[in-house]
């Protein structure tokens, strides 16, 4: 059993079935004392990002995580794309390097702050704190947050976000979900996409489910084609009930 060798499911979100504020599960294990003060600073820092965007604000603030090319800019154009026509959209669009993927959401029109990490290989709370100082919060309903396409480090750094929900394509192969399995771990909810191609490049979704639910047994698991939609009718109200009685933990 890969939760054997990988321990149960740790949430890394805020404000869902925990009571505590650190901002995470505190599970992983790190033999430098240094870098878990570091990993508390930065859950702290998700903390209050949480605190000032959900609580204060009233904002569904929803992160979506996975590799270059999974199709996590697609899928935030097609989930735009459904918005109601009264709910207002702003965007935190973290990237290595460029601006290509806040466009396309600018274009989609999308309040969007783009966060340029250089060598850092994901974003971390103090940045999308600094980059919610760039947005008008009272005009806002819903916050998307893209983080940097990677399937490691991510995992250990939450944002202050309600749910984490991770993009994995077919083209990565169907082995992805046990190469990754701490980054599940850290999701509330896994879209499997680019279904439509599944075939063609050899890869077995059913496996892909099957994985996914023994690494993490309560993750909600989504099946789409973002080019097309296909499949984010139920991604769509998921998400809009995620953040539905949110109670707040004082």
């Amino acid at each position: 059993m890969l939760t054997d060798l990988f321990g149960p499911l740790s949430m890394h979100r805020f404000g869902h079935d925990r009571g505590d504020t650190d901002g995470g599960s505190g599970d992983h294990d790190h033999n430098d004392t240094g870098g878990t003060d570091v990993l508390a600073r930065y859950r702290e820092r998700a903390s209050e990002v949480h605190e000032r965007v959900v609580h204060d604000h009233g904002v569904s603030c929803i992160e979506f995580l996975g590799s270059t090319g999974s199709g996590k800019t697609t899928l935030l154009e097609r989930l735009v794309e459904r918005r109601p026509a009264d709910e207002r959209v702003g965007a935190i669009v973290g990237d290595v390097a460029g601006d290509d993927d806040a466009r396309r959401l600018e274009a989609c029109g999308v309040d969007v702050v783009n966060v340029n990490t250089g060598k850092e290989c994901h974003l971390d709370a103090s940045l999308v704190a600094d980059a919610v100082d760039e947005l008008d919060l009272e005009t806002l309903d819903r916050l998307y947050i893209e983080n940097v396409g990677n399937m490691v480090c991510p995992a250990d750094f939450p944002l202050g976000a309600e749910a984490r929900v991770l993009v994995v394509s077919t083209t990565e192969g169907d082995d992805v979900v046990r190469k990754h399995p701490l980054l599940f771990q850290s999701c509330d909810a896994a879209v499997v996409n680019k279904t439509d191609i599944a075939d063609a490049v050899g890869a077995d979704t059913d496996r892909m489910r099957t994985d996914i639910t023994e690494v993490a047994p309560d993750m909600e698991v989504f099946e789409t084609n973002a080019r097309d939609g296909s499949g984010t009718d139920r991604l769509t109200e998921y998400l809009a009930a995620s953040g539905r009685g949110h109670a707040h933990t004082d």
